[in-house]
């Protein structure tokens, strides 16, 4: 069955086509956006005064647009709280819906294409040399100049490079980065929070510079990460712990200067069919083993 037919599926769902079309006026973007800035719940009255429409009708008519699937009316209680007199319900505040449309457009992805190219002072895992940052397209890709070796490319909304210095940006996405690959190592997608699968392939010409990459693929929405095997470790507690008794904290240490989170040099392939994959972590002369299988899964963890 394909993603179309599923969304079908769902007899009280709106179709998105007709979804979009209610928020394809001006006047109605300005309501969820009032909705986000203002208190919940908001009065009809100061609502209209927010977004600025002296015709009352017509932004009544707007507001019943938007209502049950973009906003949510909010009754007055039977205390007579704020609308005793019934003229009208104790205000409206935004459904999950209205937040995801505001917060795309806060994020940038449909106004904004900016490029930008940050210098890092970090070295290459290959050959030292410092490495470099690019932003196009709303993805932002670590690489060293000099060799060539991709530090991996990630997506990272436009508006993450509001109001911030390149080391800013550069700490965002850092932490953007894992949390994106650590949920979808746990099987739920970044984006929709629907079933994430987890598949090992051998990398081929691929960005991120390894021989062997881990595939993130979810069912519901098809959005898809990959990422080296490794990437996927940085909030397993065997990890986070290894890297404490050393005194680092990894939390703050950015995942490009960590040799097991981009390259495969410290990876050992155990068994092929099925996987069964060893990532080698090492840290003032003591190693953690960390044996993983076919979707990342945390098998064994030694230190030797």
């Amino acid at each position: 069955m394909s993603r179309a037919d599923t969304i079908l599926e769902c007899e009280d769902c709106v179709a998105p086509a007709d979804a979009f079309a209610l928020v394809s006026d001006e006047t109605r973007l300005s309501i969820l956006e009032a909705l986000w800035r203002l208190d919940d719940p908001v009065r009809f009255s100061e609502l209209r005064s927010e977004v600025g429409v002296r015709d009352s009708a017509q932004f009544n008519y707007h507001l019943n647009k938007l209502t049950d699937q973009f906003v949510r009316k909010v009754e007055a209680s039977a205390d007579g709280d704020g609308a005793a007199s019934g003229t009208e319900p104790a205000g409206y505040e935004l459904r999950t819906a209205g937040e995801r449309i505001v917060q795309a457009i806060l994020a940038g992805s449909f106004t904004e294409h900016p490029r930008r190219e940050i210098a890092i002072d970090d070295p290459c895992t290959q050959c030292g040399s410092e490495l470099a940052a690019r932003y196009d397209d709303e993805v932002l890709a670590i690489d060293c100049p000099d060799c060539g070796h991709g530090h991996g490319e990630y997506p990272f909304p436009p508006g993450g490079l509001h109001d911030r210095s390149d080391a800013e940006i550069l700490e965002a996405f850092d932490q953007r980065v894992r949390h994106l690959h650590c949920l979808a190592k746990d099987g739920v997608c970044p984006e929709c929070s629907g079933r994430m699968n987890t598949t090992i392939e051998r990398a081929g010409e691929c960005c991120l510079g390894t021989s062997l990459r881990a595939d993130h693929v979810c069912e519901q929405c098809n959005h898809q990460l990959c990422s080296a095997v490794g990437l996927g470790l940085l909030d397993h507690s065997a990890v986070v712990s290894f890297y404490g008794d050393h005194d680092v904290a990894l939390s703050e240490t950015p995942y490009w200067r960590l040799e097991w989170c981009v390259d495969d040099e410290s990876v050992t392939v155990l068994e092929e069919n099925p996987w069964t994959i060893r990532i080698d972590i090492s840290e003032n002369e003591e190693t953690l083993r960390v044996t993983v299988d076919g979707d990342l899964s945390v098998v064994d963890t030694e230190r030797v």
